[in-house]
């Protein structure tokens, strides 16, 4: 079967597809997901691989017997598979599993060698996650955005050109997770490089939708360290990856110490072992790790042209359509002619209704998905919102003042490879009745959060639903 085929075949083994949610007409409606941008569900063949995994579950490493073995093999082959989908070679980098992308910049830059007056290179566009681990460490330097909400890459250029022979790293987003729009990142690098620097690059949102090449280290648009989520790619079973140099992570002692990073370990001091068992300290996620594993290979089985050209025409309908609602706003480029510079993750506004608003009636009467706020990506939102510095500090006083109400967000789709058209139908449907008020039910404002829930919330007793309780033998 070829991709394309695939793909159509795998809609039907979403886990979850089927699930029906409550609203308050009392009517249950299929549950439409938009919001993979911030995580995906999983197919069944994952969870099978799971299930299958199960059955020889045990610790990893240093075990003597037969289960221990076989994980051990399999938690093994699975950093192969991380390098292989990434393109890294192992002879130059490791693959050290984390959390999720967060953890892994997090650990990068704890352990990265920094000189005392290094500089950081980032961009307006960053997810907090890149952007507030650096901050800690060095020196950051914003690097600004159009008014399209895509990278200046003038004002890069003229960054390196300003911070000459003090720029230790280069660290960007693969795409946004708010404009959906795809940075030149293997340029990007070899602008670095070539002013001394190294390139980091979060593909958090990138890796699930677009191939990603680290390239061989003699390349000039290699990249030097690159981290992503497995819950973003369909395996939300809790695991990261942080791929990258092995020299430079070698210069510090282990970010974490504990069981597994030591070669020994005398009263009087410990000795580390290499990488990556130094930078793993404890018992893993090995079950996340499987998963991952088991979500690459799926990925590979589809096929990136594939993948990409159903994403593309789904990113082509989501902007076509959301043009038909009144007053709709989208921040970054909405035209649907090209997309091949961007994903499928769309930002919006529909008139002066509240954002919160807008999801909480998708919710509710139409048992829609999708995010709402500033994305972890305040300082771009604002950009993106033109919101003036003068507001920016009025609400960051009233939110510290634990009253939300003015925070400045939008509405945010995106969409994932099990998604189709139907999906997207179903959002501007339920959109267009938004903007014309014909929704049913009264909502009120929660300050403190800053969400708008309804007057009735009978539909949203969530232990009939689901409650945590195993379902024992009789």
């Amino acid at each position: 079967m070829n991709g394309s085929g695939l793909l159509k075949r795998l809609r039907q083994e979403l886990v979850g597809l089927d699930t029906e949610v409550p609203t308050l007409s009392g009517q249950r409606r299929r549950y439409v997901s938009l919001d993979n941008a911030s995580s995906t569900p999983t197919f069944r063949p994952i969870v099978s691989k799971v299930d299958e995994f199960l059955g020889y579950y045990a610790n990893v490493h240093r075990g003597s017997g037969f289960k221990s073995q076989l994980a051990s093999w399999a938690f093994e082959t699975a950093r192969h598979d991380v390098a292989r989908f990434v393109k890294a070679d192992l002879n130059e980098k490791t693959v050290i599993f984390t959390k999720n992308t967060t953890e892994s910049i997090n650990r990068l830059s704890r352990l990265y060698p920094f000189r005392p007056d290094g500089v950081i290179i980032t961009s307006t566009m960053e997810h907090h996650s890149n952007d507030l681990p650096w901050r800690r460490v060095a020196k950051v330097v914003h690097v600004g955005v159009k008014a399209d909400g895509s990278l200046d890459v003038d004002d890069y250029l003229r960054k390196l050109k300003e911070y000459a022979g003090k720029v230790d790293l280069v660290t960007m987003t693969g795409a946004s997770n708010v404009s959906g729009w795809v940075t030149p990142y293997h340029y990007l690098a070899r602008l670095a490089h070539e002013a001394g620097a190294k390139f980091v690059l979060d593909a958090a949102q990138l890796a699930p939708h677009r191939p990603v090449d680290m390239k061989p280290s003699s390349d000039p648009e290699h990249i030097d360290y690159l981290a992503f989520s497995a819950h973003k790619m369909y395996a939300p079973y809790g695991i990261g990856a942080l791929v990258g140099d092995r020299k430079p992570l070698l210069a510090a002692d282990p970010d974490m110490v504990g069981g597994g990073v030591v070669d020994i370990v005398t009263i009087e001091g410990a000795y580390w072992r290499e990488l990556p068992e130094r930078e793993e300290a404890g018992t893993p996620d090995i079950v996340g790790v499987v998963a991952l594993a088991a979500a690459i290979r799926l990925l590979e089985a589809v096929g990136w042209s594939a993948i990409q050209e159903h994403e593309e025409r789904l990113a082509r309908r989501l902007l076509t359509r959301l043009a038909e609602v009144p007053e709709m706003k989208i921040y970054g480029q909405n035209d649907p002619v090209d997309v091949s510079g961007r994903l499928g993750v769309v930002a919006f506004n529909v008139g002066k209704i509240p954002y919160a608003l807008v999801a909480a009636i998708l919710s509710y009467e139409h048992g829609i998905g999708v995010r709402t706020g500033c994305f972890c990506a305040h300082p771009y939102m604002l950009c993106l919102l033109d919101v003036q510095p003068q507001e920016a500090t009025k609400v960051r006083d009233e939110i510290l003042s634990r009253d939300r109400t003015n925070v400045p967000g939008a509405v945010r789709a995106s969409v994932g490879l099990y998604n189709d058209e139907s999906d997207i139908d179903a959002l501007v449907e339920a959109l267009k009745v938004v903007q014309r008020g014909g929704h049913s039910g009264s909502y009120v404002l929660c300050k403190e959060t800053g969400s708008y829930v309804p007057t009735e919330r009978d539909c949203f007793e969530f232990d009939s639903h689901f409650t945590l309780t195993p379902h024992l033998p009789s």
